[in-house]
């Protein structure tokens, strides 16, 4: 159970950190994502592109510890 929290906290993790890259490439919105209205200006999160991106790292991760 530890081995699956620890799972999902680098996910989590990876996800909150791999947005503003993500962000960067400006990729189509999917299902999911958000828009943040800051000062008039529109801010296009893409949650679920950061989390397949980091789903896609942690099972690495988890495959490299093996």
């Amino acid at each position: 159970m530890a081995k699956l929290g620890g799972l999902l906290l680098i996910l989590v993790l990876g996800a909150a950190v791999l947005c503003p890259v993500i962000m960067a490439f400006e990729p189509a919105p999917l299902p999911g994502d958000f828009v943040l209205a800051w000062n008039s200006r529109e801010i296009p999160v893409p949650l679920v592109w950061s989390l397949c991106a980091s789903a896609a790292l942690t099972l690495l991760y988890s495959l490299y510890r093996r």
